[in-house]
């Protein structure tokens, strides 16, 4: 600390020396004529023609040899070698240079040469300092060999790159390459849908009601209404009321948030992609789901076929389709209709599985699933005819009326969504609420609202439909080879730094 605090009390003399060479450390503009991706790409033309050209970036490497100084710059998290001479760009403008530290932002403009190693570089004809830094980063040290980087010393300490995601993106070109490929994979599915005639839309995210998912909202309080409300946990119901007013097929990519734990498959703020299309069924939202992790796997590697932390997984369709009863029966070695009420429950409680509200023969099944089966659903697998305990929304099994038409799909044993053959009948659905506002009452605290506005909608008349909630950071985080889901997030939610830190 006390070495960090030197550099900090150095670097801050400096910004006065610069001042007191009437240089502004943070002047308002520079005009970048290029990128450094684009002088790498055109490096040739340019030095035929012996165009100016001029690049703004970070200072991340430099090697002073008296009079002459071989530098690097980055930006956009590309990386271009700039020489500066003080016989070209003058003595004043070399002595500001001179009091240039690694970080800083400089803006170069000058002519593009080879050096006698070959590498490409911009000569130097002016150099001008952009924002002076007066907290030192932890550059890592680069070594180019045969043409390639090698990094040394790479800062890899989870905590700091968390909490400083700015300095881990100045510092680790991987890092950045992981975000720009989330953006990739988000602009990819938005494109799908709107392919496939979906609209995009934007629901509230204060709700005076949550619904939608079985889970624990966050609060807050609005002051000029004297209102408590609730952030939203999910886009569901507010999506289904558009399809009810005439908008057939819809979808909504944003944040959600939930009070739940924190871990390396899940943040409180978390991005979903929900979408309902009428007059259609969960069979119909599979093929689209199929189609979406098909083509986000096609934009990222060109191939359906990608690695995950070693395992090779393929989400080319068709997905592999289990019940959930058959799911645990060849995964768990369970057969679930063989055992009664009480054998069932006795297996609960040897395990230690508990289930919120009170023991329900469905929620029970519900339960052996999650721990026997999902972190064995490693290949793409549709998990199909939930028990009908295990939602209030969706439409009973056409085949089975003790199951719905839901599926959830698992890959490398994640739950990455949620579909159903939702519910439109509002008779049912209001009992379905009831019996919800019932067990909550007996210690459920994740049962759904009583949500009396979303059942008028439904009562003027709500089209058959299917809907698909889908987990955009878990995708990203499986299709990029991230461990954790903090990977794929900018900023993920942490506990507060140490003062003073």
């Amino acid at each position: 600390m006390d070495d960090h605090n030197e550099q900090r009390r150095i670097r801050l003399e400096k910004v006065q020396q610069l001042r007191s060479l009437g240089v502004n450390p943070y002047p308002y503009r520079f005009e970048a004529s290029h990128t450094a991706g684009r002088l790498h790409a055109e490096g040739e033309a340019l030095i035929a023609s012996g165009a100016e050209v001029s690049l703004a970036g970070r200072l991340v490497a430099v090697r002073r040899q008296g009079k002459a100084a071989f530098c690097h710059v980055k930006d956009a998290h590309r990386r271009l070698q700039v020489y500066v001479r003080q016989d070209e760009v003058g003595a004043a403008a070399y002595g500001v240079f001179g009091l240039c530290d690694l970080g800083d932002y400089l803006g170069f403009r000058g002519a593009m040469m080879r050096t006698r190693t070959g590498e490409l570089t911009l000569r130097a004809r002016t150099v001008e300092v952009l924002a002076k830094a007066v907290r030192p980063l932890p550059v890592p040290k680069v070594e180019v060999k045969d043409g390639h980087e090698v990094v040394h010393d790479e800062v890899r300490d989870v905590e700091f790159r968390y909490r400083q995601r700015y300095a881990d993106l100045a510092l680790n070109d991987g890092v950045a390459e992981v975000f720009l490929r989330r953006a990739q994979v988000i602009q990819t599915l938005r494109e799908y849908l709107l392919g496939q005639g979906f609209l995009e839309v934007e629901t509230p995210i204060l709700q005076v009601l949550y619904g939608g998912a079985a889970a624990t909202p966050f609060t807050t309080h609005h002051k000029a209404l004297d209102l408590p409300l609730y952030l939203r946990i999910a886009t569901e119901l507010y999506l289904k009321r558009l399809v009810a007013g005439g908008f057939d097929r819809v979808f909504e990519i944003g944040k959600n948030f939930r009070n739940e734990g924190i871990d390396r498959s899940h943040n409180p703020e978390f991005t979903m992609v929900e979408f309902y299309q009428a007059y259609a069924d969960y069979t119909d939202m599979m093929a689209h789901f199929e189609a979406i992790w098909e083509r986000c796997a096609l934009a990222l590697h060109g191939a359906t076929r990608f690695t995950y932390q070693g395992t090779a997984i393929d989400v080319a369709p068709p997905w592999r389709r289990l019940t959930m009863k058959q799911a645990i029966g060849d995964l768990g070695g369970v057969d679930v209709d063989a055992l009664s009420d009480e054998a069932l429950q006795r297996l609960l409680g040897e395990r230690g599985w508990e289930i919120a509200g009170g023991y329900r023969r469905g929620l029970a099944v519900a339960r052996l699933f999650e721990e026997l089966c999902e972190a064995r659903l490693i290949q793409p697998t549709f998990v199909t005819d939930f028990p009908k305990e295990s939602t209030p929304l969706c439409k009973a099994h056409r085949g089975d009326p003790a199951l719905v038409e839901r599926f959830e799909p698992f890959v490398c044993g994640f739950e990455v969504g949620n579909a159903y053959s939702e519910l439109n009948d509002p008779v049912v659905q209001r009992e379905l609420f009831e019996e919800q506002v019932a067990r909550r009452r007996h210690g459920d605290q994740e049962a759904h609202p009583y949500d009396a506005d979303f059942l008028r909608a439904m009562e003027y008349g709500m089209p058959p439909m299917g809907g698909v909630g889908l987990g955009v950071d878990r995708m990203v985080m499986l299709l990029t080879d991230q461990y954790s889901l903090r990977d794929v997030l900018f900023f993920p939610t942490m506990r507060p730094e140490a003062e003073g830190a």
